[in-house]
């Protein structure tokens, strides 16, 4: 079959992330039809996860619960014919494919398995200059997976390759797609990007709900990419299924966790300033015009660290004095621990919020305690003990949310490297027990930012109101270990002339403290009618390390769409829907 006669692939995905829903693939198989079914279980924080099980038991290091999916319905797969392709592999894609095997054999199925392996690089971290990572993976491309569904596989199980991949392989194989067809690799890495993160892309985490109202977004549906033999295509859901797809739904999810204007990838460099979207009908935006280029010579790894042990204690003071309360305490704290403090000893206090209140709870305060150090019996018994010794001998009222706990991992600082893709063994084990080597692009180029368009014609004028920004414009954050993304679009062509023009990174400095001091990089989409804030170091040290509410960045979106700013009138008056949208 050419890749012109090839009739449209309709990938589904069910799985955004290790903890996911699930009963999502069994939703997925009886809800509609699905020709291939794919799941995302990784995450920066995820591979440190699965790192700290390697420490416990080496044979572990993948998603189990992929199993516990597969045993529920294995069944229905293979009288289906559904080909299933899962970075659930994680650190040990062999283990969870032998795994698998054995579930399968004690159900009576013979499905064909193959595994893509040689992104983990973690023994050659000294030859390639990696520090001393607890984990260090590479990721890979599709083209490992299209090779294993083209030996008939019906299961692919991999370790860390793209996102996007996970669609992308199955494509390729499909069309038969070569390395040159960079707008059709585009457009497919377009769709894998849309669905990879579950139901973020039906209505899910969604900024702007009251366009989808009426809508069930308690239970929304997982979404499903349909593809054609040129790379363009639909992003849908099962029929019946709840949440809704909408331009505005799938916008959200191409600002989400990008870094600018292009999409670096192992096969491809997507532009997503090229992307167009348009509402072809109910639950269903068509995405084409996606450009591709070759993609860089260098590709990701990332690398997780633990970033030693803490724990913690939360005092409790009731009533008058608070402060001063507090103060001894924390005094008489630091003292027992002189003769070895932990390297860090961090304090928080939190007034009450009344301490003349009607009830208990509102006279109280909190000083919360965290000590940290890279030696956990710092941190351990001797912290909890100096802390519990103080019961009788400090101030009046003195009691504790709970004992404190032992030492525990501190968090994980995520960064990655470049290394160049001829170093990387792409490497696939077929369905018959084959090993064969995946050969790396041999075009390439190197990324270079993309110009900042001209603005588009003059922003609405007129009176204005200080409102929240939230009242007109949609965004959606994340994190990229120690850096964040912010991604802020509006919903009409008036609204986008105003945020081009008005959202500035010197306003955003002003409406987010927090980054006035950060290099931050603003990259517009128009064809999206979108800008993407590429903001560096708001996440330092790394992922889920950082102090504070938001380690990743996820509200982020959300307290900049809740800042007063002067909005035009005229955006105010007419509020979008979701059945009148549709891109430029």
């Amino acid at each position: 079959m050419t890749a012109t006669a090839a009739p449209s692939l309709r990938v589904g995905n069910a799985s955004g992330f290790y903890g996911d829903r699930l009963g999502a693939v069994h939703e997925m198989l009886t809800e509609g039809t699905v020709d291939v079914l794919t799941g995302d279980y990784l995450a920066e924080l995820t591979m440190a996860i699965l790192g700290r099980d390697q420490l416990t038991d080496p044979t572990r290091g993948y998603a189990r619960t992929f199993l516990k999916q597969m045993k529920e319905s294995l069944g229905l797969i293979m009288e289906r014919r559904v080909r299933v392709v899962t970075n659930a592999g994680g650190l040990n894609p062999r283990g969870l494919a032998d795994k698998l095997t054995e579930l399968a054999d004690a159900l009576g199925f013979e499905p064909r398995i193959a595994c893509v392996t040689g992104d983990d690089v973690l023994h050659r971290i000294e030859e390639l200059g990696l520090g001393r990572p607890l984990t260090a993976n590479a990721y890979l491309g599709a083209f490992g997976i299209a090779r294993c569904l083209d030996l008939g596989a019906d299961i692919v199980v991999t370790g860390r390759v793209t996102d996007a991949s996970l669609v992308v392989g199955p494509a390729i194989s499909h069309f038969g797609w070569t390395r040159e067809d960079v707008d059709a690799l585009a457009g497919a890495t377009v769709a894998g990007h849309v669905i990879e993160c579950g139901t973020q892309a039906t209505g899910g985490n969604y900024a702007l709900p009251a366009e989808l109202a009426g809508r069930d977004l308690d239970h929304p549906g997982f979404p499903i990419a349909e593809i054609s033999a040129d790379g363009t295509g639909v992003i849908t859901k099962h029929a019946g299924s709840g949440g809704a797809v909408t331009v505005g739904t799938v916008t959200a999810q191409l600002v989400y966790e990008i870094d600018g204007a292009r999409y670096a990838g192992p096969d491809v460099t997507t532009r997503l300033d090229t992307v167009r979207l348009v509402r072809e009908g109910p639950d269903r935006v068509r995405y084409d015009g996606v450009v591709g280029e070759d993609p860089p010579p260098d590709v990701k790894v990332g690398l997780t660290e633990l970033t030693g042990f803490r724990n913690e204690v939360e005092f409790l003071i009731t009533g008058l004095d608070a402060e001063a309360k507090a103060a001894r305490v924390e005094r008489q704290l630091r003292a027992a621990l002189a003769h070895r403090a932990p390297a860090e000893l961090r304090v928080e206090f939190t007034p009450a919020a009344d301490p003349h209140g009607r009830t208990q709870d509102a006279a109280t305060a909190r000083l919360k305690v965290i000590a940290r150090d890279e030696d956990p019996a710092v941190v351990g018994r001797r912290f909890g003990a100096a802390a519990v010794e103080l019961a009788l001998g400090s101030y009046a009222g003195f009691h504790i949310t709970a004992p404190p706990r032992d030492a525990r991992p501190d968090g994980v600082a995520a960064t990655h490297a470049l290394v160049p893709a001829t170093e990387i063994e792409h490497t696939v084990i077929t369905p018959d027990g084959d090993r064969e080597s995946v050969a790396p692009p041999e075009r390439t180029r190197r990324l270079a930012p993309v110009p900042e368009p001209d603005p588009p014609a003059s922003p609405p004028g007129g009176p204005t109101r200080t409102v929240p920004l939230g009242l007109v414009l949609g965004a959606r954050s994340g994190d990229k270990g120690a850096n964040a993304n912010l991604g802020v679009w509006a919903t009409s062509d008036e609204g986008w002339r105003w945020l081009a023009h008005t959202l500035t990174v010197d306003v955003l400095r002003e409406l987010l403290p927090e980054t006035a001091e950060l290099s931050v990089t603003r990259h517009p989409l128009p064809n999206l009618r979108a800008v993407d804030f590429w903001i560096e170091g708001l996440l330092a040290p790394g992922t889920a390390r950082r102090e504070g509410l938001d380690p990743q960045a996820k509200g982020l979106g959300e307290w900049l769409r809740a800042r007063r700013f002067p909005v035009p009138v005229s955006l105010l008056q007419h509020p979008p829907t979701a059945e009148s949208e549709e891109n430029p």
